[in-house]
């Protein structure tokens, strides 16, 4: 049988939750590629599993991937781990993944967790349609762009975030998207797992400077309908226009973003604005 190379799942916090499937492959594989060598050092050692590991990151993953690849094609079976879910998924295993199937290396996965699917579960928002949009960029005009993108989205929306960057995200998602519903998803399976259905108003105030968030979060948002511009009012449209001025827009482009937004006129919003 040709080597090749394996995707395997592993636990998003509690090590119970990896599969069977998951740990012979680990078991038998010639060598296991890993984002980060340390954390999955520590998994094969509760498993009490050996093998030899090489660290695949973005960092490293122009040269690295090469290596790997080549060790396939000379007959060794190679298991593509991340630290946590399913590799490839907002991962540099990605581009591992692309390689192979260039190359005609055959490419399988073992299921298992996924934080992304996992936070969609329980958020109890719409599950039936959705978009994984992972990390947003933190680049300031990419970041923009992608937000005014999303504004019209119907889908829910799945975002991942880093608990010091998580008061900035939840700020822009207001400024860009209104009030609407989010669960917020912190250290899914862990000790400290909790999981807060809110409103984007209400997350701002839970997470300030004084209560700082710690922990990975998985943010679902509630997508857009068609009700949510009857809803808004102009005392709305007037505070969308602060949080944008705030953030170094124009008058005229913030009043521009808050009429896309809330459905109301821009000339209203901004007659009303410079005058109450």
């Amino acid at each position: 049988m040709s080597a090749k190379l394996v995707l395997v799942a592993t636990p998003i916090g509690n090590l119970e939750d990896i599969s069977v499937r998951a740990l012979k492959a680990l078991e038998n594989c010639d060598f296991i590629a890993a984002e980060d060598t340390r954390v999955t050092l520590k998994l094969l050692k509760h498993f009490d599993i050996n093998k030899p590991l090489v660290s695949y990151h973005e960092h490293n993953m122009a040269f690295r991937g090469e290596q790997i690849l080549n060790r396939i094609i000379n007959g060794e079976n190679c298991v593509l781990v991340t630290d946590a879910g399913m590799p490839a998924i907002s991962d540099p295993g990605e581009e591992m993944v692309k390689l192979c199937h260039k190359n005609g290396i055959s490419v399988s996965v073992i299921p298992g967790a996924c934080a992304a699917v996992c936070a969609l579960a329980v958020s109890g928002l719409d599950t039936s349609r959705f978009v994984f949009e992972g990390f947003l960029s933190v680049t300031k005009n990419k970041r923009i762009e992608r937000l005014n993108e999303l504004k019209t989205e119907k889908r829910t929306m799945i975002f991942y975030e880093a608990p010091h960057k998580l008061c900035r995200t939840l700020n822009d998602l207001y400024s860009f998207f209104g009030d609407r519903n989010i669960t917020l998803v912190r250290e899914l399976t862990k000790i400290y797992e909790e999981i807060i259905p809110t409103t984007l108003k209400e997350a701002v105030n839970i997470y300030s400077e004084e209560n700082k968030p710690k922990g990975e979060f998985v943010l679902i948002l509630q997508g857009n309908s068609e009700s949510d511009k009857e809803e808004y009012t102009m005392e709305d449209a007037f505070n969308i226009v602060s949080d944008l001025m705030d953030k170094g827009s124009s008058l005229s482009t913030a009043c521009k973003e808050a009429a896309n937004l809330t459905g109301l006129k821009k000339r209203e919003i901004y007659n009303g604005f410079i005058n109450k």
